[in-house]
Protein backbone atom coordinates (compact mmCIF):
# COMPACT_ATOMS: atom_id res chain seq x y z
CA UNK A 1 0.00 0.00 0.00
CA UNK A 2 1.29 3.48 -1.08
CA UNK A 3 2.42 4.79 2.58
CA UNK A 4 1.83 8.42 1.63
CA UNK A 5 -1.91 7.34 1.20
CA UNK A 6 -2.03 5.10 4.59
CA UNK A 7 -0.48 8.12 6.29
CA UNK A 8 -3.65 10.48 4.92
CA UNK A 9 -5.31 7.65 6.37
CA UNK A 10 -4.29 7.91 9.66
CA UNK A 11 -4.21 11.87 9.86
CA UNK A 12 -8.25 11.67 8.53
CA UNK A 13 -9.32 9.50 11.11
CA UNK A 14 -7.17 11.36 13.91
CA UNK A 15 -9.10 14.28 12.68
CA UNK A 16 -12.00 12.43 12.87
CA UNK A 17 -11.64 11.29 16.31
CA UNK A 18 -10.73 14.51 17.55
CA UNK A 19 -13.49 16.32 15.99
CA UNK A 20 -16.14 13.60 17.81
CA UNK A 21 -14.34 14.42 21.12
CA UNK A 22 -14.77 18.21 20.95
CA UNK A 23 -18.04 18.25 19.88
CA UNK A 24 -18.90 15.61 23.24
CA UNK A 25 -17.34 17.49 25.37
CA UNK A 26 -19.17 20.41 23.70
CA UNK A 27 -22.72 18.82 24.71
CA UNK A 28 -21.04 17.60 28.13
CA UNK A 29 -20.58 21.26 28.54
CA UNK A 30 -24.22 22.52 27.79
CA UNK A 31 -26.23 19.20 29.05
CA UNK A 32 -24.68 18.02 32.19
CA UNK A 33 -25.50 21.77 33.75
CA UNK A 34 -29.20 20.71 32.58
CA UNK A 35 -29.25 17.63 33.92
CA UNK A 36 -27.21 18.42 37.17
CA UNK A 37 -29.84 21.10 37.99
CA UNK A 38 -32.60 20.12 36.96
CA UNK A 39 -32.58 16.44 37.72
CA UNK A 40 -31.69 15.85 40.97
CA UNK A 41 -34.04 18.72 41.91
CA UNK A 42 -36.89 16.76 40.23
CA UNK A 43 -36.25 13.69 41.78
CA UNK A 44 -36.82 15.86 44.86
CA UNK A 45 -39.49 17.36 44.04
CA UNK A 46 -41.46 13.73 43.35
CA UNK A 47 -40.41 12.61 46.70
CA UNK A 48 -41.95 15.55 47.98
CA UNK A 49 -45.25 15.15 46.60
CA UNK A 50 -45.21 11.47 47.28
CA UNK A 51 -44.60 12.12 51.31
CA UNK A 52 -45.28 15.96 52.07
CA UNK A 53 -46.06 14.81 55.53
CA UNK A 54 -42.58 12.69 55.91
CA UNK A 55 -40.40 16.23 55.17
CA UNK A 56 -41.54 18.93 56.89
CA UNK A 57 -37.89 19.57 57.58
CA UNK A 58 -38.16 20.32 54.00
CA UNK A 59 -40.51 23.61 54.33
CA UNK A 60 -39.97 27.05 54.32
CA UNK A 61 -42.83 29.61 55.98
CA UNK A 62 -44.99 32.04 54.74
CA UNK A 63 -43.69 35.51 56.90
CA UNK A 64 -40.19 33.77 58.24
CA UNK A 65 -37.44 35.94 57.84
CA UNK A 66 -33.88 34.36 57.27
CA UNK A 67 -31.27 35.91 59.23
CA UNK A 68 -31.12 39.81 58.91
CA UNK A 69 -32.88 39.39 54.81
CA UNK A 70 -34.96 42.26 53.95
CA UNK A 71 -37.63 40.27 52.52
CA UNK A 72 -39.80 37.60 54.59
CA UNK A 73 -41.07 34.19 52.96
CA UNK A 74 -43.74 34.74 50.67
CA UNK A 75 -45.29 31.37 50.76
CA UNK A 76 -45.18 27.87 52.88
CA UNK A 77 -43.50 25.13 51.53
CA UNK A 78 -40.51 23.12 49.11
CA UNK A 79 -38.43 25.55 47.30
CA UNK A 80 -38.25 23.19 44.42
CA UNK A 81 -36.77 25.06 41.63
CA UNK A 82 -33.88 27.95 42.16
CA UNK A 83 -33.10 31.37 40.29
CA UNK A 84 -30.96 29.95 37.02
CA UNK A 85 -32.14 26.18 37.31
CA UNK A 86 -32.44 24.62 33.74
CA UNK A 87 -35.66 23.45 32.45
CA UNK A 88 -34.03 22.59 29.19
CA UNK A 89 -30.85 23.42 27.45
CA UNK A 90 -29.99 27.22 26.60
CA UNK A 91 -32.96 28.01 29.39
CA UNK A 92 -32.53 29.52 32.60
CA UNK A 93 -35.23 30.03 35.73
CA UNK A 94 -36.30 33.47 36.14
CA UNK A 95 -37.12 33.26 39.66
CA UNK A 96 -37.90 30.29 42.54
CA UNK A 97 -40.46 28.45 42.86
CA UNK A 98 -42.25 27.06 46.18
CA UNK A 99 -44.31 23.89 46.07
CA UNK A 100 -46.85 23.78 49.27
CA UNK A 101 -48.00 20.13 48.95
CA UNK A 102 -51.54 20.86 49.01
CA UNK A 103 -54.36 21.21 46.56
CA UNK A 104 -55.06 24.41 44.63
CA UNK A 105 -56.37 27.24 46.45
CA UNK A 106 -55.65 26.20 49.96
CA UNK A 107 -51.81 27.48 50.62
CA UNK A 108 -51.81 31.33 51.22
CA UNK A 109 -49.09 33.61 49.61
CA UNK A 110 -48.17 36.82 51.30
CA UNK A 111 -46.22 39.85 50.50
CA UNK A 112 -42.69 39.52 51.02
CA UNK A 113 -41.85 43.02 51.10
CA UNK A 114 -44.14 46.46 51.22
CA UNK A 115 -44.80 48.38 48.06
CA UNK A 116 -47.46 49.27 45.22
CA UNK A 117 -49.50 46.09 43.81
CA UNK A 118 -50.22 46.04 39.83
CA UNK A 119 -53.09 43.49 38.39
CA UNK A 120 -52.79 43.50 34.63
CA UNK A 121 -56.09 43.45 32.87
CA UNK A 122 -55.10 40.27 31.53
CA UNK A 123 -53.65 38.96 34.74
CA UNK A 124 -55.87 35.68 35.82
CA UNK A 125 -52.79 34.02 38.23
CA UNK A 126 -50.66 36.93 38.82
CA UNK A 127 -49.80 40.13 40.48
CA UNK A 128 -46.79 42.22 40.73
CA UNK A 129 -45.38 44.40 42.94
CA UNK A 130 -42.75 47.93 43.00
CA UNK A 131 -40.57 48.47 45.57
CA UNK A 132 -39.36 52.00 44.99
CA UNK A 133 -36.35 51.64 46.83
CA UNK A 134 -34.26 48.40 46.65
CA UNK A 135 -33.21 47.01 50.20
CA UNK A 136 -30.09 45.77 48.03
CA UNK A 137 -29.59 49.23 46.33
CA UNK A 138 -31.46 51.71 47.83
CA UNK A 139 -31.14 54.22 44.44
CA UNK A 140 -32.61 52.09 42.19
CA UNK A 141 -36.26 50.79 41.53
CA UNK A 142 -37.34 46.85 41.78
CA UNK A 143 -40.99 44.96 41.36
CA UNK A 144 -41.62 41.69 43.19
CA UNK A 145 -44.08 39.19 40.52
CA UNK A 146 -46.31 36.36 41.84
CA UNK A 147 -47.78 34.34 40.09
CA UNK A 148 -49.73 30.91 39.15
CA UNK A 149 -52.21 32.14 41.75
CA UNK A 150 -55.33 30.28 40.22
CA UNK A 151 -56.58 26.93 39.05
CA UNK A 152 -55.99 24.87 35.91
CA UNK A 153 -59.19 26.80 34.24
CA UNK A 154 -57.99 30.09 34.69
CA UNK A 155 -60.00 30.60 38.17
CA UNK A 156 -58.14 32.98 40.34
CA UNK A 157 -56.82 33.17 44.03
CA UNK A 158 -56.26 36.58 44.13
CA UNK A 159 -58.61 38.03 46.52
CA UNK A 160 -60.93 40.55 45.27
CA UNK A 161 -59.28 43.94 46.81
CA UNK A 162 -57.17 43.06 43.81
CA UNK A 163 -58.95 42.94 40.86
CA UNK A 164 -57.50 43.00 37.36
CA UNK A 165 -56.91 46.33 36.34
CA UNK A 166 -55.44 47.58 39.76
CA UNK A 167 -52.53 49.91 39.90
CA UNK A 168 -50.19 51.01 42.09
CA UNK A 169 -52.35 49.57 45.23
CA UNK A 170 -50.55 50.36 48.13
CA UNK A 171 -49.84 46.80 50.41
CA UNK A 172 -47.83 46.02 53.82
CA UNK A 173 -45.63 43.00 54.02
CA UNK A 174 -47.50 40.07 54.82
CA UNK A 175 -50.33 41.43 53.20
CA UNK A 176 -52.31 38.45 51.92
CA UNK A 177 -52.11 37.87 47.91
CA UNK A 178 -53.91 35.07 47.12
CA UNK A 179 -53.20 31.34 47.21
CA UNK A 180 -51.18 28.44 45.64
CA UNK A 181 -52.51 27.35 42.28
CA UNK A 182 -51.55 25.49 39.01
CA UNK A 183 -52.54 27.96 35.97
CA UNK A 184 -50.21 27.24 33.34
CA UNK A 185 -52.67 29.06 30.82
CA UNK A 186 -53.23 25.66 29.33
CA UNK A 187 -56.25 23.64 31.49
CA UNK A 188 -55.39 20.37 30.19
CA UNK A 189 -51.64 21.00 30.83
CA UNK A 190 -51.49 22.48 34.34
CA UNK A 191 -48.44 23.22 36.21
CA UNK A 192 -47.98 21.32 40.30
CA UNK A 193 -49.11 23.44 42.48
CA UNK A 194 -47.06 26.17 43.83
CA UNK A 195 -45.82 29.48 43.85
CA UNK A 196 -43.59 31.63 41.17
CA UNK A 197 -41.93 34.35 42.86
CA UNK A 198 -38.92 36.68 41.32
CA UNK A 199 -37.85 39.71 41.18
CA UNK A 200 -37.86 42.20 37.99
CA UNK A 201 -35.61 45.47 36.59
CA UNK A 202 -37.12 48.25 36.09
CA UNK A 203 -36.81 49.59 32.90
CA UNK A 204 -37.26 53.09 33.56
CA UNK A 205 -39.69 56.05 33.71
CA UNK A 206 -40.90 57.96 31.06
CA UNK A 207 -44.13 60.07 29.77
CA UNK A 208 -46.34 57.21 29.57
CA UNK A 209 -44.83 55.21 32.71
CA UNK A 210 -43.92 58.23 35.24
CA UNK A 211 -43.68 55.67 37.97
CA UNK A 212 -41.20 53.63 35.87
CA UNK A 213 -42.34 49.80 34.36
CA UNK A 214 -41.00 46.51 34.72
CA UNK A 215 -39.31 44.68 32.18
CA UNK A 216 -40.36 41.29 30.84
CA UNK A 217 -39.75 38.51 33.62
CA UNK A 218 -39.62 35.26 31.14
CA UNK A 219 -36.01 36.45 30.18
CA UNK A 220 -33.86 36.06 33.32
CA UNK A 221 -31.21 38.99 32.66
CA UNK A 222 -34.32 41.19 33.64
CA UNK A 223 -34.51 39.26 37.19
CA UNK A 224 -32.33 39.65 39.78
CA UNK A 225 -30.96 36.65 42.45
CA UNK A 226 -33.13 36.50 44.95
CA UNK A 227 -30.34 35.19 47.41
CA UNK A 228 -29.79 38.04 49.08
CA UNK A 229 -32.81 39.24 49.16
CA UNK A 230 -34.29 36.12 50.65
CA UNK A 231 -31.28 35.16 53.23
CA UNK A 232 -30.91 31.65 51.29
CA UNK A 233 -29.07 30.22 48.66
CA UNK A 234 -31.26 30.46 45.60
CA UNK A 235 -29.03 30.86 42.90
CA UNK A 236 -28.46 27.43 40.98
CA UNK A 237 -25.35 27.81 39.77
CA UNK A 238 -24.08 28.23 43.69
CA UNK A 239 -26.11 25.47 44.96
CA UNK A 240 -24.50 22.19 45.92
CA UNK A 241 -27.90 20.24 45.71
CA UNK A 242 -29.34 20.77 49.75
CA UNK A 243 -32.68 21.64 50.79
CA UNK A 244 -32.82 25.09 50.86
CA UNK A 245 -34.01 26.20 54.42
CA UNK A 246 -33.09 29.09 56.52
CA UNK A 247 -30.64 27.06 58.87
CA UNK A 248 -28.03 25.66 56.14
CA UNK A 249 -27.10 29.27 54.76
CA UNK A 250 -25.80 32.62 55.22
CA UNK A 251 -24.35 35.75 53.09
CA UNK A 252 -20.92 34.25 54.13
CA UNK A 253 -21.35 31.18 52.18
CA UNK A 254 -21.87 32.46 48.89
Amino acid sequence: MDTGKQKSKVSSLKLLVAMVIAVGLAGAYWIYPWLRTRLSRTVRLGEWFRHTDEHTDWMVKAGERCGEAPFTLPTDGYIGFLWGDSFRPGHRHQGIDIFGGDAPGVTPVIAAYAGYLTRKPDWKSSLIIRIPHDPQQPARQVWVYYTHMADASGLSYIPSEFPPGTEEKYVEAGALLGYQGNYSGDPISPVGVHLHFSIVLDRGMDAEHPLGSFLNELDVRNTLDPSPYLGLQLNAAQSQGEVVVCKNWSKEDS
